[in-house]
């Protein structure tokens, strides 16, 4: 009989439609941080610091290769017993993440975002889905492997 493995149940979930404008982008890390804050995980925390710029990262993404003209996509953050998990969804399909994202050269304006992201998260990966894809990245309180291993207080 295969192992199945379950992911943890969500302490707290927020989910919302966003605009896939550069605005939203921005809108897209605030309202981590906001969230954040409100579950015990306070404002300038090595964690809060971590998920707001992996949401501003996706979210930046969905806005520039999976934007689709008249959709916007979904920011949902879970907060679970070991972490937070970040999920952004475009409606784009024919566009494809890289599984191992390199580095660009020195003089390139952009394409790291998703090195940051895997600096940051335990994990993250992609979750095809009708129409378009999930991209998700989860951050462990203890680290692991990124900094954001501070504990949140209160939760």
């Amino acid at each position: 009989m295969p192992l199945q493995v379950q992911t943890p149940t969500p302490v707290h979930t927020f989910t919302q439609r966003i605009s896939a404008t550069p605005r939203g982008a921005r809108l897209a890390r605030r309202l981590a941080r906001y969230h954040l804050d409100g579950w015990g995980i306070p404002y300038d925390s090595e964690m809060s610091d971590a998920v707001a710029q992996v949401a501003a990262e996706l979210a930046a993404n969905a806005a520039t290769h999976g934007r689709v003209a008249g959709r916007d996509f979904e920011l949902r953050l879970l907060l679970v017993p070991d972490g937070v998990r970040v999920e952004v969804t475009d409606t784009r399909t024919e566009r494809r993440v890289p599984e191992h994202p390199e580095l660009p050269g020195a003089e390139a304006e952009s394409g790291r975002g998703l090195v940051l992201v895997a600096a940051l998260a335990a994990e993250w990966g992609v979750a095809e889905r009708a129409p378009g894809k999930t991209v998700w990245a989860r951050l462990r309180f203890d680290g692991t492997p990124g900094p954001a291993h501070l504990s949140p207080s209160g939760v």
